[in-house]
Protein backbone atom coordinates (compact mmCIF):
# COMPACT_ATOMS: atom_id res chain seq x y z
CA UNK A 1 0.00 0.00 0.00
CA UNK A 2 1.18 3.57 -0.80
CA UNK A 3 2.30 5.58 2.05
CA UNK A 4 -0.48 8.20 1.13
CA UNK A 5 -2.81 5.57 0.81
CA UNK A 6 -2.40 4.56 4.12
CA UNK A 7 -5.84 5.34 6.21
CA UNK A 8 -5.08 6.84 9.83
CA UNK A 9 -7.73 6.42 12.31
CA UNK A 10 -7.26 7.57 16.22
CA UNK A 11 -7.93 4.53 18.36
CA UNK A 12 -10.44 4.97 20.53
CA UNK A 13 -8.52 4.76 23.94
CA UNK A 14 -11.00 3.43 26.14
CA UNK A 15 -12.20 0.41 23.60
CA UNK A 16 -8.81 -0.13 23.50
CA UNK A 17 -8.24 -0.59 27.08
CA UNK A 18 -11.47 -2.93 27.66
CA UNK A 19 -10.14 -5.11 24.97
CA UNK A 20 -7.28 -5.12 26.85
CA UNK A 21 -8.38 -5.82 29.99
CA UNK A 22 -10.22 -8.90 28.34
CA UNK A 23 -7.11 -9.99 26.94
CA UNK A 24 -5.68 -10.42 30.40
CA UNK A 25 -8.32 -12.10 31.52
CA UNK A 26 -8.45 -14.56 28.73
CA UNK A 27 -4.81 -15.38 29.13
CA UNK A 28 -4.94 -15.82 32.94
CA UNK A 29 -7.84 -18.27 32.20
CA UNK A 30 -6.88 -20.32 29.54
CA UNK A 31 -7.70 -24.22 29.58
CA UNK A 32 -4.83 -25.23 26.89
CA UNK A 33 -1.59 -23.61 25.22
CA UNK A 34 -3.63 -23.31 21.58
CA UNK A 35 -6.09 -21.04 24.09
CA UNK A 36 -2.94 -19.39 25.18
CA UNK A 37 -1.48 -18.71 21.73
CA UNK A 38 -4.98 -17.61 20.44
CA UNK A 39 -5.12 -14.72 22.93
CA UNK A 40 -1.71 -13.77 22.36
CA UNK A 41 -2.20 -13.22 19.01
CA UNK A 42 -5.45 -11.16 19.41
CA UNK A 43 -2.96 -9.32 21.49
CA UNK A 44 -0.08 -8.97 19.04
CA UNK A 45 -2.78 -7.97 16.44
CA UNK A 46 -4.22 -4.73 19.06
CA UNK A 47 -0.68 -3.70 19.52
CA UNK A 48 0.70 -3.85 16.03
CA UNK A 49 -2.21 -1.66 15.27
CA UNK A 50 -2.01 0.71 18.07
CA UNK A 51 1.55 1.03 17.32
CA UNK A 52 1.34 1.54 13.82
CA UNK A 53 -1.39 4.14 14.12
CA UNK A 54 1.09 5.86 16.57
CA UNK A 55 3.49 5.38 14.11
CA UNK A 56 1.79 7.04 11.50
CA UNK A 57 0.68 10.05 13.36
CA UNK A 58 4.11 10.56 14.31
CA UNK A 59 5.91 10.30 10.71
CA UNK A 60 3.56 12.62 9.35
CA UNK A 61 3.75 14.88 12.31
CA UNK A 62 7.63 14.98 11.56
CA UNK A 63 6.74 15.10 7.79
CA UNK A 64 5.36 18.52 8.36
CA UNK A 65 5.44 20.25 12.16
CA UNK A 66 2.86 22.97 11.27
CA UNK A 67 0.01 20.55 10.64
CA UNK A 68 -2.44 20.73 13.53
CA UNK A 69 -4.34 17.49 13.33
CA UNK A 70 -0.94 15.62 13.04
CA UNK A 71 0.55 17.79 15.86
CA UNK A 72 -3.00 17.13 17.87
CA UNK A 73 -2.45 13.20 16.57
CA UNK A 74 1.24 13.09 18.08
CA UNK A 75 -0.37 14.44 21.23
CA UNK A 76 -2.86 12.00 21.76
CA UNK A 77 -0.23 9.51 21.31
CA UNK A 78 2.50 11.19 24.03
CA UNK A 79 -0.35 10.83 26.59
CA UNK A 80 -2.26 7.60 25.71
CA UNK A 81 0.54 5.16 25.53
CA UNK A 82 1.76 6.22 28.89
CA UNK A 83 -2.25 5.41 30.11
CA UNK A 84 -1.96 1.91 28.13
CA UNK A 85 1.48 1.26 29.25
CA UNK A 86 -0.43 -0.07 32.84
CA UNK A 87 -2.72 -2.42 30.77
CA UNK A 88 0.33 -3.69 28.56
CA UNK A 89 2.33 -4.75 31.48
CA UNK A 90 -0.90 -6.50 33.47
CA UNK A 91 -1.10 -8.13 30.16
CA UNK A 92 2.64 -9.47 30.20
CA UNK A 93 2.38 -10.18 33.72
CA UNK A 94 -0.36 -12.79 33.62
CA UNK A 95 1.39 -13.63 30.51
CA UNK A 96 4.81 -14.71 32.13
CA UNK A 97 3.05 -16.10 35.07
CA UNK A 98 1.21 -18.51 32.40
CA UNK A 99 1.24 -21.96 33.30
CA UNK A 100 1.33 -22.53 29.67
CA UNK A 101 4.45 -20.15 29.56
CA UNK A 102 7.00 -23.42 28.94
CA UNK A 103 4.42 -24.05 25.80
CA UNK A 104 4.88 -20.90 24.69
CA UNK A 105 8.67 -20.71 25.07
CA UNK A 106 8.78 -23.44 22.56
CA UNK A 107 6.77 -22.12 20.11
CA UNK A 108 8.15 -18.82 20.08
CA UNK A 109 11.67 -18.74 22.01
CA UNK A 110 12.63 -17.61 25.62
CA UNK A 111 14.31 -14.36 24.47
CA UNK A 112 10.74 -13.08 24.10
CA UNK A 113 9.72 -13.79 27.63
CA UNK A 114 13.40 -12.68 28.58
CA UNK A 115 12.71 -9.15 26.71
CA UNK A 116 9.11 -8.95 28.46
CA UNK A 117 10.19 -9.48 31.83
CA UNK A 118 12.99 -6.60 31.40
CA UNK A 119 10.18 -4.42 30.06
CA UNK A 120 8.29 -5.23 33.75
CA UNK A 121 10.99 -3.53 35.15
CA UNK A 122 10.46 -0.19 33.48
CA UNK A 123 6.63 0.35 34.43
CA UNK A 124 4.68 1.74 37.31
CA UNK A 125 1.23 3.26 37.06
CA UNK A 126 2.82 5.91 39.26
CA UNK A 127 4.83 6.70 36.45
CA UNK A 128 2.16 7.29 33.79
CA UNK A 129 1.80 11.23 34.54
CA UNK A 130 5.60 11.86 34.40
CA UNK A 131 6.35 9.60 30.97
CA UNK A 132 3.45 11.71 29.44
CA UNK A 133 5.53 14.55 30.73
CA UNK A 134 8.67 13.39 29.38
CA UNK A 135 6.93 12.85 25.98
CA UNK A 136 5.65 16.54 25.70
CA UNK A 137 9.31 17.25 26.86
CA UNK A 138 10.95 15.78 23.89
CA UNK A 139 8.42 16.61 21.62
CA UNK A 140 8.89 20.43 22.29
CA UNK A 141 12.63 19.88 21.70
CA UNK A 142 12.01 18.12 18.70
CA UNK A 143 9.83 21.00 17.73
CA UNK A 144 12.24 23.81 19.10
CA UNK A 145 14.92 22.99 16.13
CA UNK A 146 12.74 22.07 13.51
CA UNK A 147 11.78 25.84 14.17
CA UNK A 148 15.19 27.01 13.45
CA UNK A 149 15.14 29.75 10.83
CA UNK A 150 19.00 30.59 10.04
CA UNK A 151 19.70 33.80 8.50
CA UNK A 152 23.02 33.58 6.47
CA UNK A 153 24.10 35.55 3.67
CA UNK A 154 21.34 36.15 2.43
CA UNK A 155 19.24 33.62 2.71
CA UNK A 156 16.92 31.89 5.39
CA UNK A 157 18.14 28.07 6.04
CA UNK A 158 17.14 25.17 8.72
CA UNK A 159 19.72 23.62 10.47
CA UNK A 160 19.77 20.74 7.78
CA UNK A 161 20.08 23.17 4.85
CA UNK A 162 22.93 24.41 6.84
CA UNK A 163 25.02 20.97 6.66
CA UNK A 164 26.79 22.02 3.11
CA UNK A 165 28.06 25.38 4.12
CA UNK A 166 29.55 23.35 6.86
CA UNK A 167 31.93 21.64 4.25
CA UNK A 168 32.72 24.36 2.00
CA UNK A 169 36.43 24.26 1.16
CA UNK A 170 36.60 28.25 2.18
CA UNK A 171 37.57 28.32 5.91
CA UNK A 172 35.70 31.86 6.16
CA UNK A 173 32.52 30.49 4.92
CA UNK A 174 32.70 27.44 6.92
CA UNK A 175 33.49 29.67 9.66
CA UNK A 176 30.44 32.24 9.49
CA UNK A 177 28.06 29.28 8.69
CA UNK A 178 29.13 27.63 12.19
CA UNK A 179 28.91 31.14 13.66
CA UNK A 180 25.51 31.68 12.42
CA UNK A 181 24.77 27.97 13.86
CA UNK A 182 26.07 28.81 16.93
CA UNK A 183 23.90 32.82 17.40
CA UNK A 184 21.08 30.89 16.83
CA UNK A 185 21.70 28.21 19.42
CA UNK A 186 23.30 30.64 21.59
CA UNK A 187 19.89 32.62 21.55
CA UNK A 188 17.92 29.10 22.33
CA UNK A 189 20.24 28.21 24.99
CA UNK A 190 17.99 29.12 28.11
CA UNK A 191 15.20 27.10 26.55
CA UNK A 192 17.60 24.22 25.45
CA UNK A 193 18.54 23.85 29.81
CA UNK A 194 15.06 24.10 30.96
CA UNK A 195 14.07 21.25 28.40
CA UNK A 196 16.93 19.12 29.53
CA UNK A 197 17.00 19.72 33.55
CA UNK A 198 13.29 19.10 33.54
CA UNK A 199 13.61 15.59 31.30
CA UNK A 200 16.47 14.68 33.62
CA UNK A 201 14.42 15.52 36.82
CA UNK A 202 11.62 13.58 35.32
CA UNK A 203 13.41 10.36 34.57
CA UNK A 204 15.01 10.40 38.02
CA UNK A 205 11.86 10.94 39.58
CA UNK A 206 10.59 7.95 37.39
CA UNK A 207 13.41 5.83 38.55
CA UNK A 208 13.46 6.34 42.35
CA UNK A 209 10.05 5.65 42.00
CA UNK A 210 10.59 2.14 41.24
CA UNK A 211 13.40 1.30 43.39
CA UNK A 212 16.28 2.25 41.58
CA UNK A 213 19.56 4.31 42.30
CA UNK A 214 19.69 6.30 39.53
CA UNK A 215 17.75 6.45 36.48
CA UNK A 216 20.88 4.48 34.61
CA UNK A 217 19.43 1.33 35.54
CA UNK A 218 16.06 1.81 34.73
CA UNK A 219 17.45 2.99 31.13
CA UNK A 220 19.44 0.15 30.77
CA UNK A 221 15.93 -1.98 30.84
CA UNK A 222 14.17 0.60 28.66
CA UNK A 223 16.96 0.18 25.90
CA UNK A 224 16.85 -4.00 26.78
CA UNK A 225 20.57 -4.88 27.40
CA UNK A 226 19.60 -8.34 27.50
CA UNK A 227 23.40 -9.35 26.78
CA UNK A 228 25.57 -6.87 27.99
CA UNK A 229 25.61 -4.62 31.32
CA UNK A 230 26.96 -1.38 32.45
CA UNK A 231 30.21 -2.79 33.48
CA UNK A 232 30.93 -4.18 29.80
CA UNK A 233 30.20 -0.61 28.40
CA UNK A 234 32.91 0.63 30.11
CA UNK A 235 35.20 -2.04 29.26
CA UNK A 236 34.46 -0.70 25.42
CA UNK A 237 34.49 2.77 26.03
CA UNK A 238 38.00 2.36 27.84
CA UNK A 239 39.27 0.24 24.53
CA UNK A 240 38.53 3.54 22.88
CA UNK A 241 40.37 5.73 24.52
CA UNK A 242 43.22 3.02 24.76
CA UNK A 243 43.17 2.00 20.52
CA UNK A 244 40.87 4.79 18.75
CA UNK A 245 41.12 7.79 20.41
CA UNK A 246 45.31 7.92 19.31
CA UNK A 247 44.55 6.52 15.62
CA UNK A 248 41.81 9.37 15.68
CA UNK A 249 44.46 11.75 16.59
CA UNK A 250 46.70 10.70 13.77
CA UNK A 251 43.96 11.08 11.15
CA UNK A 252 42.83 13.96 12.40
CA UNK A 253 46.05 15.79 12.15
CA UNK A 254 46.47 14.24 8.95
CA UNK A 255 43.26 16.08 7.35
CA UNK A 256 44.39 19.36 9.15
CA UNK A 257 47.71 18.96 7.32
CA UNK A 258 45.48 18.05 4.17
CA UNK A 259 43.25 21.22 4.36
CA UNK A 260 45.55 23.65 4.98
CA UNK A 261 45.37 24.27 8.86
CA UNK A 262 47.62 24.05 11.95
CA UNK A 263 44.82 22.16 14.11
CA UNK A 264 41.18 21.27 13.24
CA UNK A 265 38.37 23.78 14.79
CA UNK A 266 34.50 22.81 15.54
CA UNK A 267 34.44 25.09 12.14
CA UNK A 268 37.05 22.80 9.81
CA UNK A 269 35.92 19.24 11.45
CA UNK A 270 33.37 18.11 8.74
CA UNK A 271 35.60 19.14 5.52
CA UNK A 272 37.73 16.59 5.05
CA UNK A 273 39.96 18.25 1.14
CA UNK A 274 40.51 21.46 0.46
CA UNK A 275 39.42 20.62 -3.02
CA UNK A 276 35.99 19.88 -1.70
CA UNK A 277 34.38 16.77 0.11
CA UNK A 278 33.08 13.92 -2.09
CA UNK A 279 29.84 15.06 -3.03
CA UNK A 280 26.88 12.94 -5.15
CA UNK A 281 26.48 14.04 -8.81
CA UNK A 282 22.93 14.34 -10.38
CA UNK A 283 19.62 15.27 -8.51
CA UNK A 284 17.77 13.35 -6.10
CA UNK A 285 16.20 11.42 -9.04
CA UNK A 286 19.14 10.33 -10.20
CA UNK A 287 20.69 9.48 -7.03
CA UNK A 288 17.23 6.99 -6.38
CA UNK A 289 18.23 5.62 -10.40
CA UNK A 290 21.32 4.36 -9.17
CA UNK A 291 19.89 2.59 -5.79
CA UNK A 292 17.54 1.03 -8.00
CA UNK A 293 20.37 -0.22 -10.02
CA UNK A 294 22.74 -1.57 -6.92
CA UNK A 295 20.13 -2.35 -5.25
CA UNK A 296 18.96 -4.98 -8.03
CA UNK A 297 22.49 -5.99 -8.65
CA UNK A 298 23.49 -6.34 -5.35
CA UNK A 299 21.35 -9.55 -4.13
CA UNK A 300 17.90 -10.82 -5.37
CA UNK A 301 16.24 -9.76 -1.96
CA UNK A 302 17.64 -6.44 -2.21
CA UNK A 303 16.37 -6.01 -5.44
CA UNK A 304 12.69 -7.03 -4.41
CA UNK A 305 12.70 -4.53 -1.35
CA UNK A 306 13.73 -1.93 -3.09
CA UNK A 307 11.25 -1.82 -5.50
CA UNK A 308 8.64 -2.45 -2.90
CA UNK A 309 10.06 0.97 -1.49
CA UNK A 310 10.07 2.92 -4.56
CA UNK A 311 6.45 1.84 -5.46
CA UNK A 312 4.72 2.46 -2.34
CA UNK A 313 6.05 6.01 -1.77
CA UNK A 314 8.08 4.73 1.24
CA UNK A 315 10.39 7.44 1.01
CA UNK A 316 10.37 11.07 1.84
CA UNK A 317 13.55 12.55 1.51
CA UNK A 318 13.31 16.41 0.21
CA UNK A 319 14.04 19.37 3.14
CA UNK A 320 11.49 22.09 3.50
CA UNK A 321 10.11 24.72 5.92
CA UNK A 322 8.72 22.91 9.01
CA UNK A 323 9.89 19.62 8.22
CA UNK A 324 11.64 17.98 10.86
CA UNK A 325 15.75 17.96 11.21
CA UNK A 326 17.92 14.25 10.94
CA UNK A 327 16.83 11.40 9.71
CA UNK A 328 15.11 8.22 10.53
CA UNK A 329 13.43 4.51 9.26
CA UNK A 330 10.07 3.58 10.79
CA UNK A 331 8.42 0.49 10.71
CA UNK A 332 4.41 0.34 10.00
CA UNK A 333 3.90 -3.32 10.79
CA UNK A 334 0.66 -3.43 9.97
CA UNK A 335 1.41 -2.78 6.74
CA UNK A 336 4.16 -4.61 6.67
CA UNK A 337 6.50 -1.34 5.70
CA UNK A 338 9.42 0.77 6.68
CA UNK A 339 9.70 4.01 6.29
CA UNK A 340 12.32 6.26 5.44
CA UNK A 341 12.74 9.90 6.51
CA UNK A 342 15.59 12.29 5.97
CA UNK A 343 16.64 15.50 4.82
CA UNK A 344 18.89 15.75 1.32
CA UNK A 345 21.11 18.80 1.34
CA UNK A 346 23.56 18.23 -1.62
CA UNK A 347 26.30 16.03 0.46
CA UNK A 348 27.07 12.52 0.59
CA UNK A 349 24.73 11.60 3.64
CA UNK A 350 22.03 12.23 1.03
CA UNK A 351 23.14 8.64 -0.05
CA UNK A 352 23.82 7.71 3.29
CA UNK A 353 20.28 7.25 2.92
CA UNK A 354 20.31 5.05 0.51
CA UNK A 355 22.50 2.78 2.32
CA UNK A 356 22.42 3.38 6.16
CA UNK A 357 18.25 4.25 6.66
CA UNK A 358 17.72 1.59 3.62
CA UNK A 359 19.63 -0.60 5.79
CA UNK A 360 16.95 -0.16 8.39
CA UNK A 361 14.41 -0.60 5.81
CA UNK A 362 16.16 -3.79 4.31
CA UNK A 363 15.79 -5.59 8.32
CA UNK A 364 12.49 -4.28 8.64
CA UNK A 365 11.20 -5.61 5.10
CA UNK A 366 13.41 -8.83 5.83
CA UNK A 367 11.46 -9.32 8.80
CA UNK A 368 7.89 -8.69 8.12
CA UNK A 369 5.97 -11.83 7.87
CA UNK A 370 7.39 -13.15 11.22
CA UNK A 371 4.96 -13.74 13.91
CA UNK A 372 4.12 -12.81 16.41
CA UNK A 373 5.61 -8.98 15.40
CA UNK A 374 7.16 -8.76 18.72
CA UNK A 375 9.75 -11.04 17.47
CA UNK A 376 10.67 -8.67 14.74
CA UNK A 377 11.84 -6.44 17.32
CA UNK A 378 15.54 -6.05 17.71
CA UNK A 379 17.65 -4.50 19.89
CA UNK A 380 18.95 -1.07 18.77
CA UNK A 381 22.60 -1.83 18.25
CA UNK A 382 21.29 -5.08 16.30
CA UNK A 383 19.55 -2.23 14.18
CA UNK A 384 22.41 -0.20 13.80
CA UNK A 385 24.69 -3.43 12.64
CA UNK A 386 22.15 -3.63 9.85
CA UNK A 387 22.01 -0.21 8.41
CA UNK A 388 26.02 0.73 9.14
CA UNK A 389 27.50 -2.59 7.72
CA UNK A 390 24.94 -1.65 4.29
CA UNK A 391 27.48 1.56 4.13
CA UNK A 392 30.24 -0.34 3.28
CA UNK A 393 28.08 -3.50 1.61
CA UNK A 394 27.69 -1.07 -1.03
CA UNK A 395 30.95 0.33 -1.48
CA UNK A 396 31.23 -1.02 -5.05
CA UNK A 397 28.77 0.88 -6.32
CA UNK A 398 29.78 4.54 -5.03
CA UNK A 399 30.92 5.20 -8.15
CA UNK A 400 27.51 5.67 -9.80
CA UNK A 401 26.80 8.41 -6.93
CA UNK A 402 30.35 10.30 -6.59
CA UNK A 403 32.23 9.55 -10.09
CA UNK A 404 35.59 10.97 -10.20
CA UNK A 405 35.44 11.68 -6.09
CA UNK A 406 34.63 8.08 -5.17
CA UNK A 407 37.65 7.75 -3.82
CA UNK A 408 37.79 10.48 -1.89
CA UNK A 409 34.02 9.30 -0.47
CA UNK A 410 35.34 6.10 0.32
CA UNK A 411 38.33 7.31 2.17
CA UNK A 412 36.39 9.81 4.29
CA UNK A 413 33.59 7.15 4.94
CA UNK A 414 35.57 4.67 6.42
CA UNK A 415 38.21 7.37 8.68
CA UNK A 416 34.90 9.00 9.93
CA UNK A 417 33.47 5.36 10.66
CA UNK A 418 37.00 5.41 13.14
CA UNK A 419 36.85 8.57 13.91
CA UNK A 420 33.00 8.30 15.71
CA UNK A 421 33.62 6.03 17.80
CA UNK A 422 35.20 8.98 20.31
CA UNK A 423 32.52 11.22 19.42
CA UNK A 424 29.87 8.48 20.34
CA UNK A 425 31.60 6.63 23.36
CA UNK A 426 31.90 10.31 24.72
CA UNK A 427 27.90 10.85 24.10
CA UNK A 428 27.31 7.82 26.18
CA UNK A 429 30.17 8.56 28.72
CA UNK A 430 28.32 12.20 29.03
CA UNK A 431 24.83 10.33 29.79
CA UNK A 432 26.34 8.30 32.90
CA UNK A 433 27.35 11.07 34.69
CA UNK A 434 24.67 13.19 34.13
CA UNK A 435 22.36 10.36 35.52
CA UNK A 436 24.21 9.70 38.56
CA UNK A 437 23.99 13.71 39.09
CA UNK A 438 19.96 15.08 38.59
CA UNK A 439 20.97 17.92 40.45
CA UNK A 440 23.63 19.37 38.47
CA UNK A 441 23.22 22.89 37.17
CA UNK A 442 23.78 23.65 33.52
CA UNK A 443 27.08 24.79 33.84
CA UNK A 444 28.32 21.28 35.38
CA UNK A 445 26.77 19.84 32.64
CA UNK A 446 28.43 21.95 30.36
CA UNK A 447 31.97 21.71 32.25
CA UNK A 448 31.33 17.86 32.49
CA UNK A 449 31.41 17.64 28.14
CA UNK A 450 34.40 20.23 27.44
CA UNK A 451 36.14 17.24 29.86
CA UNK A 452 35.62 14.65 28.10
CA UNK A 453 36.13 16.58 24.83
CA UNK A 454 39.56 16.54 26.23
CA UNK A 455 39.96 12.99 26.98
CA UNK A 456 38.03 11.61 23.43
CA UNK A 457 38.57 14.27 21.24
CA UNK A 458 41.40 16.38 22.61
CA UNK A 459 42.71 17.23 18.98
CA UNK A 460 39.38 19.87 18.15
CA UNK A 461 39.44 23.53 19.31
CA UNK A 462 36.14 24.85 19.73
CA UNK A 463 35.28 28.61 18.77
CA UNK A 464 31.79 30.83 19.21
CA UNK A 465 30.66 31.09 22.81
CA UNK A 466 28.67 28.46 22.11
CA UNK A 467 30.95 25.49 21.89
CA UNK A 468 33.14 27.31 24.12
CA UNK A 469 30.75 26.82 26.95
CA UNK A 470 30.51 23.04 26.32
CA UNK A 471 27.29 23.22 24.59
CA UNK A 472 27.67 20.74 21.58
CA UNK A 473 25.69 18.04 23.00
CA UNK A 474 22.47 20.27 23.14
CA UNK A 475 22.42 19.68 19.24
CA UNK A 476 22.95 15.72 19.79
CA UNK A 477 18.80 14.91 19.84
CA UNK A 478 19.73 10.94 21.14
CA UNK A 479 20.74 12.73 24.51
CA UNK A 480 17.28 14.33 25.01
CA UNK A 481 14.81 11.85 23.18
CA UNK A 482 16.87 8.44 23.62
CA UNK A 483 18.55 8.41 26.40
CA UNK A 484 21.72 5.59 26.53
CA UNK A 485 20.71 5.05 22.97
CA UNK A 486 24.35 6.10 21.52
CA UNK A 487 26.64 3.91 22.33
CA UNK A 488 24.85 1.10 20.14
CA UNK A 489 25.90 3.16 17.58
CA UNK A 490 29.26 2.47 18.42
CA UNK A 491 28.63 -1.17 18.77
CA UNK A 492 27.62 -1.47 16.03
CA UNK A 493 30.14 1.07 13.82
CA UNK A 494 32.82 -1.65 15.43
CA UNK A 495 31.00 -4.66 13.94
CA UNK A 496 30.34 -2.64 10.61
CA UNK A 497 34.00 -2.30 10.35
CA UNK A 498 34.30 -5.97 11.02
CA UNK A 499 31.61 -6.77 8.28
CA UNK A 500 33.59 -4.48 6.03
CA UNK A 501 37.29 -6.50 6.65
CA UNK A 502 35.87 -9.82 6.35
CA UNK A 503 34.07 -8.50 2.88
CA UNK A 504 37.67 -7.44 1.47
CA UNK A 505 38.60 -10.85 1.49
CA UNK A 506 35.40 -12.77 0.24
CA UNK A 507 32.66 -10.31 -0.05
CA UNK A 508 29.71 -13.14 -1.00
CA UNK A 509 31.00 -15.16 2.55
CA UNK A 510 31.06 -11.71 4.18
CA UNK A 511 26.82 -10.75 2.72
CA UNK A 512 25.73 -14.22 3.21
CA UNK A 513 26.79 -13.92 7.02
CA UNK A 514 25.49 -10.83 6.79
CA UNK A 515 22.09 -11.85 5.55
CA UNK A 516 21.93 -14.54 7.92
CA UNK A 517 22.18 -12.06 10.89
CA UNK A 518 19.25 -9.91 9.08
CA UNK A 519 17.00 -12.56 8.96
CA UNK A 520 17.08 -14.06 12.72
CA UNK A 521 15.57 -10.22 13.54
CA UNK A 522 14.50 -10.49 17.35
CA UNK A 523 15.09 -14.32 17.82
CA UNK A 524 18.63 -13.72 18.67
CA UNK A 525 20.53 -11.62 21.44
CA UNK A 526 23.58 -8.89 19.83
CA UNK A 527 26.13 -10.77 21.52
CA UNK A 528 24.56 -14.28 20.27
CA UNK A 529 24.13 -12.49 16.86
CA UNK A 530 27.50 -11.56 16.81
CA UNK A 531 29.23 -14.90 17.65
CA UNK A 532 27.15 -16.59 15.25
CA UNK A 533 28.73 -14.15 12.32
CA UNK A 534 31.87 -15.14 13.50
CA UNK A 535 32.61 -11.89 14.62
CA UNK A 536 34.77 -10.47 17.46
CA UNK A 537 33.28 -9.41 20.09
CA UNK A 538 33.40 -5.55 20.80
CA UNK A 539 33.73 -6.01 24.76
CA UNK A 540 36.86 -8.91 24.26
CA UNK A 541 40.39 -7.10 25.14
CA UNK A 542 41.59 -6.26 21.82
CA UNK A 543 38.83 -6.09 19.18
CA UNK A 544 38.89 -2.42 18.74
CA UNK A 545 42.61 -2.88 18.59
CA UNK A 546 42.12 -5.45 15.47
CA UNK A 547 39.03 -3.15 13.74
CA UNK A 548 41.15 0.19 13.58
CA UNK A 549 44.58 -1.63 12.58
CA UNK A 550 42.95 -3.34 9.44
CA UNK A 551 40.75 0.12 8.72
CA UNK A 552 43.77 2.03 9.10
CA UNK A 553 46.35 -0.09 7.31
CA UNK A 554 43.25 0.08 4.38
CA UNK A 555 43.48 3.69 4.85
CA UNK A 556 47.39 4.54 4.79
CA UNK A 557 47.57 1.98 1.50
CA UNK A 558 44.67 4.24 -0.11
CA UNK A 559 45.96 7.59 -0.11
CA UNK A 560 43.52 10.28 -1.88
CA UNK A 561 45.33 13.47 -4.08
CA UNK A 562 43.73 16.03 -3.06
CA UNK A 563 42.77 17.73 -6.47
Amino acid sequence: MKFSEMPYKRPDLEETKQTLTALIGEIQTAKTPADAFETYRKYDELSSYFGTMGGLAYTRHTLDTTDKFYDDEKSFFDEAGPVLGEFTQNFEKALVASPHRAAMEEKFGTLMFTNIEMSLKTFSPENIPDSQMENKLCSDYAKLLASAQIEFRGGTYTLAQMGPFHENPDRETRKAARAAVAGWCEAQKGELDRLFSELVAVRDRMAKRLGYQTFTELGYYRMTRNSYDEAMVKTFRDQIVKYVVPVSERLKAEKAKRIGVERITVYDDALDFLSGNAKPQGTPDDIFAHGKKMYTELSPETEEFFNFMLENELFDVLTRKGKSVGGYCITLYAFKSPFIFANFNGTAGDVDVLTHEAGHAFASYRARDIHPTNLQYYTNETAEVHSMSMEFFTWPWMEGFFGGQTAKYRYTHLSGALTFLPYGTMVDEFQHHIYANPDWSPEQRNNCWLSLEAKYRPYLDNDFDFYREGRRWQLQAHIYERPFYYIDYCLAQTMALAFWAASQKDYKEAWDKYLRFVGYAGTKTFTELVEGAGLPSPFAEGCLDGVSSVATEWLDGNPVADA
